[in-house]
């Protein structure tokens, strides 16, 4: 039996156990607590805290910040997360739900609308993700990107993915009427209150979550400047590009930037990387959110380089990193 100790969370209450081979994050959760997290792998930086007292292993180590998601705990210890909040079991609904249409969006987006069993609604916040539970358990996490006023549906976007399971084995089977047992709601990719700022960085599908997000503030009116660079590789790739263009021409206080990394000829608008284009833009990041989302890749870069090259508080940046079979190899 590995050895167990007794993780105590600063200025609380709250303790729990953890035995030697298990993450911090994962025994929180296990006891009923929620840290924040996004990919589990270490990219993101989500769940990201201090270690106040006791020695821990982690592949990291001489950080400032402890990753909970990898660190394990070798001997008791005081920590200092950015949140931690009881899980209620009550807040997460299993429900069968029943595909209305699925629709090309690009060459490799699907969109999957899904509708609730009749009387059947689930909560949620603008940007959380929903599991699908495939037939043997195993799940698979989708943002939901519709805002959360729609709560007796869904609408996924479905990236199609060579080896991944579900658009490889699931997506080509649905049509309208078959039923998805899913999972709602997960994930802590939602809008702060606060009078800063945000910028919206979204590569891929990434824009799922970043559409809940902003049509739920626009509706409500949100005083904020709120900016969207969304990056893909053509231009066909940004499968909804008239919508944020639409909430531009509409709302004075919010911008769209489209960002493509291989245009083609033609293209009169910004290039490269999505970041990069962002810290084209801004000398300085220090007076602003920042909400990325989308492949780890440029999720770790942004937090990164946003941290390091722009002045973000490190606090001010939330994302929602796309765990991709490529990612799970290695």
């Amino acid at each position: 039996m590995p050895e167990r100790f007794t993780i105590r969370v600063a200025n609380t209450d709250i303790a729990f156990a953890c035995d030697a081979n298990t993450t911090i994050l994962d025994a929180a959760n296990a006891a009923g607590f929620e840290l924040p997290y996004s990919c589990r792998r270490g990219a993101c930086a989500s769940c990201r805290g201090l270690v106040r007292s006791g020695e821990i292993e982690t592949p990291y180590p001489g950080d400032i910040y402890v990753l909970f998601c990898q660190a394990r705990p070798k001997t008791d210890l005081e920590i200092v997360p950015r949140e931690i909040r009881p899980i209620d079991p009550a807040a997460k609904s299993t429900i069968d739900a029943k595909v209305l249409r699925v629709v090309e969006a690009a060459d490799d987006v699907r969109i999957v609308q899904l509708r609730f069993p009749a009387g059947v609604r689930a909560k949620f916040k603008a940007g959380q993700y929903l599991d699908v539970i495939l037939d043997d358990g195993e799940r698979r996490s989708f943002s939901m990107a519709n805002a959360p006023q729609q709560s007796d549906v869904a609408v996924l976007h479905v990236r199609v993915m060579k080896g991944g399971r579900f658009s490889e084995q699931v997506l080509p089977g649905l049509a309208s009427g078959s039923l998805l047992k899913i999972e709602i709601p997960s994930g802590d990719f939602w809008l702060r209150d606060s009078a800063k700022p945000a910028v919206f960085v979204a590569s891929g599908t990434g824009f799922a979550p970043v559409k809940s997000i902003l049509e739920d503030a626009l509706r409500k009116k949100d005083p904020r400047d709120m900016i969207l660079y969304w990056g893909a590789r053509r231009e066909k790739d940004l499968y909804l590009a008239d919508l944020p263009k639409k909430w531009a021409a509409q709302n004075p206080k919010f911008r769209f930037i489209p960002v493509l990394s291989e245009p083609e000829p033609g293209w009169t608008g910004r290039t490269g990387f999505v970041h990069r284009a962002v810290m084209e833009d801004y000398p300085s990041l220090a007076a602003y959110q920042v909400y990325a989302c989308g492949v780890t890749a440029m999720v770790e870069a942004a937090r990164r380089d946003f941290i390091a090259e722009r002045g973000l508080p490190p606090d001010d940046f939330y994302c929602d990193a796309f765990v991709t079979p490529a990612d799970l190899k290695t």
